[in-house]
């Protein structure tokens, strides 16, 4: 199940302006706002639905350079690390190992890798274990 995605764009500031407006007659709004201090890159901005963000744009910058990015749900963390045991195995790149990445919320634990396409994959699992 796709957990997900984020995308660069050429211009946040207007993309975000551009995503509120289109997206709120869907019901989905800007739940969330990471800047480069949060992400080690640029800025991102997370759109969803209560009080999940699952649609995310970039500036560029950092984790979503030039690249597309999808995240996966785990059911629980041993997943995460398997998954990102198994990509490194098939020669994707470490983006970011195993771990506790509680900028984003608590409980949040994640992995990266860069496919062979240079595409930013994750896992993640949103559960205490």
């Amino acid at each position: 199940m796709l957990d997900h995605i984020g995308f660069p764009v050429s211009n946040f500031l207007f993309s975000k302006k551009f995503y509120e407006a289109a997206l709120e007659p869907l019901g989905v709004s800007l739940l969330a706002e990471l800047s480069p201090e949060q992400t080690g890159g640029g800025s991102h901005a997370g759109f969803g639905e209560n009080g999940k963000a699952y649609f995310w744009i970039g500036d560029g910058e950092g984790t979503l350079h030039g690249r597309f990015h999808i995240a996966f749900a785990a059911r629980k963390r041993a997943d995460v690390d398997a998954f990102h045991k198994a990509a490194l195995a098939m020669g994707g790149r470490d983006n970011g190992k195993p771990g506790l990445r509680p900028h984003y919320h608590e409980h949040y634990y994640g992995a990266f890798v860069l496919d062979p396409d240079g595409h930013n994959i994750e896992a993640v699992c949103h559960n205490p274990e």
